[in-house]
């Protein structure tokens, strides 16, 4: 199951670095994360200071 990330995401950008994938991208309010391409390794959930990433 996909990480996604919720709307305590202020945009800072930690996490899309930390995709092995690169299935992390800006959004228009906040970072989104391609479920399709995410392989479920929670790096990205790691390192988000606001823990606004989740399993999906």
């Amino acid at each position: 199951m996909a990480y996604i990330i919720t709307d305590a995401c202020v945009s800072c950008g930690a996490c899309e670095g930390e995709c092995p994938v690169e299935a992390i991208s800006e959004g228009d309010d906040k970072y989104v994360i391609d479920a399709d391409a995410c392989i479920d390794c929670g790096s990205c959930a790691d390192v988000c200071p606001n823990e606004a990433i989740e399993q999906g």
